[in-house]
């Protein structure tokens, strides 16, 4: 089984003339949030709401920030998110999967949205 990666649009709902970056983004359902590399926050322009100490499953610990809001785009769903600024690759962390309502099939290697509701993404409250 190797990695799920999809394409997701990210941008910046504070700077509407600001283009979009469309990347290539990780699955990751062991991180809670949506991770950027500091190109990518740098294109998008957010801004740093703070500092987050962030621990990674090999043990490396750090602080690092953490801007937002970033606007994400898959399948027609869209989600507001902070991110954290680490990394070389976009991580798709559970919040946003869950915000969108996507369903990752780690045997096919894909995220799709939820079958059980195609429309719009449903919640439970």
């Amino acid at each position: 089984m190797g990695y799920v990666v999809t394409k997701v649009e990210l941008s910046n709902p504070r700077e509407p003339k600001r283009r979009p970056v469309v990347v290539d983004a990780r699955a990751d359902t062991g991180s809670m949030v949506l991770c950027v590399p500091d190109a990518v926050a740098r294109h998008l322009g957010v801004e740093i709401e703070s500092m987050r100490d962030v621990e990674v499953t090999d043990g490396w610990r750090a602080s690092v920030p953490y801007v937002g809001p970033v606007r994400v785009r898959f399948g027609g769903r869209t989600c507001f998110v902070g991110a954290l600024v680490m990394g070389n690759e976009v991580l798709l962390g559970a919040v946003p999967m869950e915000d969108m309502d996507l369903v990752v099939n780690p045997k096919l290697g894909t995220i799709t949205v939820n079958p059980a509701s195609p429309e719009t993404p449903r919640y439970r409250a």
